[in-house]
């Protein structure tokens, strides 16, 4: 089937879902919000919840102070004792985790239904009762800055990115990375963890997210029971931190231990705002997937098989966020090429856009990986809820999830186009380069029993 053909029934498929699914919303008196959305194709279901408050939320000198209350939040309550919270989920049959974002915190369990009133007491406690031992907070930061070493400062990759975003916004909170500086972490106190939780973690900034094999009107009943009793709470004000219009291009240069090099350019770029009004991210969105949306994509069949540019390259765009958006391209060179060539390329495959637009054919593909991939969403209980919070969390309401895709069908190939000319300049990119350094001995030495 041609994807001028499969778009419609996908479309149409999507679209159809909130039939096969219904959601419903109540907001309870003390301003938690709390959606529901109907799912009974397993016995199970999943509860979530989203605060919004994450690290764009953090100021100088307590940078990663979000992402170590996440942590803290297992380490127990009054009643509840540290490590107990996984415990009982795993007793129920269940599992759980939570995340920390720019924009938001979440945290989850699925487990069977009729275990969701223990998981909302549970959640419940340790929204009002953490107890922030400072013996289990000096533990928990060493694990953090622990994860940081592994994931970041072991990484070159990671921290190419981390310096690229760190150039790019000079103003907006964006720029510090979600796990924190270093020297913040090592400089935190558990007074620090102890002012965030109690700025931000109220009923009234927080929204509970049920989805599975639930009545909506038995889970209100069971969220007033549990979360109802909670008292709301004045919310620190959020001042702007706009990012100040860039003037020209910006380089930067990381050396680290790697293999290969690698480029990544950003560029700035808008998200949604208005979910009626506005074109430009739709368009973005879609010119993301033609550049590097599958195998066949652009950067796959010209930078890497046909020119042999780059032994991978890839393009990214999230259009829903708190803060300003970036569009990234990144890729490695290939055998004989230098970073300077494939920035080239890059640069080739977008003027090309600019250019002579993209065919008929590459802009349904592309429209059909995109809705595609919200037809598999439907089948994670927790890909759902998930979605849900970060949309109710960037300031886009649920309801118009449907309108999203709505959208991004109706993006034209004129549209892509403009958007290629209007943000992809020299005066709002960002250039970063990975310099390979010669790896040690231990790195290049294959494990014991690999």
């Amino acid at each position: 089937m041609r994807p001028t053909r499969l778009i419609p029934l996908l479309l149409a498929l999507t679209l159809a879902a909130p039939a096969l699914a219904e959601t419903f919303e109540r907001q309870l008196a003390n301003g938690l919000r709390v959606i529901v959305k109907e799912d009974r194709r397993a016995p199970t279901v999943v509860h979530m919840v989203c605060y919004r408050a994450g690290s764009m939320d953090e100021t100088n000198g307590r940078t990663g102070v979000a992402h170590v209350l996440e942590h803290m939040m297992f380490k127990g309550t009054p009643t509840v004792g540290p490590g107990e919270f996984n415990r009982r989920v795993a007793d129920a049959g269940g599992r759980d985790n939570a995340f920390t974002s720019h924009d938001y915190t979440a945290y989850f369990q699925q487990v069977p239904e009729h275990k969701l009133g223990e998981m909302m007491q549970l959640e419940a406690d340790r929204m009002r009762h953490l107890s922030l031992d400072p013996a289990e907070f000096a533990q928990e930061l060493r694990v953090v800055m622990e994860e940081r070493r592994l994931r970041t400062e072991d990484q070159p990759q990671s921290l190419l990115f981390e310096q690229l975003t760190a150039t790019a916004f000079q103003a907006h909170p964006y720029r510090v990375p979600v796990i924190g500086w270093m020297n913040d972490l090592e400089n935190m106190v558990p007074a620090d963890a102890r002012s965030w939780y109690d700025n931000w973690y109220a009923p009234n900034n927080a929204t509970v997210v049920v989805v599975g094999d639930v009545d909506h009107q038995a889970v209100f009943k069971l969220a007033a029971q549990h979360y109802g009793t909670l008292q709301p709470r004045q919310l620190p004000v959020r001042k702007p931190q706009d990012e100040p219009r860039q003037l020209g291009i910006r380089r930067l240069v990381v050396k680290a231990p790697a293999d290969l090099p690698l480029v990544m350019m950003a560029y700035k770029v808008p998200v949604i705002r208005n979910v009626e009004q506005d074109v430009d991210p739709y368009a973005l969105e879609l010119l993301a997937a033609v550049l590097a949306g599958h195998d066949a994509a652009r950067f796959s069949t010209s930078l890497v098989r046909r020119q042999r540019l780059a032994v991978e390259a890839e393009a990214s765009y999230d259009s829903t966020a708190r803060g300003p958006g970036i569009f990234y391209l990144q890729g490695s060179p290939g055998e004989g090429k230098t970073v300077s060539e494939l920035e080239a390329g890059l640069r080739a495959e977008i003027v090309a856009v600019q250019e002579r637009s993209v065919t008929a054919d590459e802009l349904a593909r592309a429209k059909a990986q995109l809705i595609a991939g919200q037809i598999y969403k439907l089948d994670s209980m927790f890909a759902q809820a998930i979605e849900i919070g970060q949309l109710e969390a960037v300031g886009i309401p649920y309801a118009q999830h449907g309108r999203l895709l709505e959208k991004l069908q109706a993006v034209t190939a004129e549209q892509v186009q403009a958007v290629a000319r209007k943000y992809f300049n020299e005066q709002g990119l960002t250039v970063g380069e990975l310099d390979p350094q010669p790896l040690p001995p231990a790195a290049r030495s294959p494990a014991a029993g690999s």
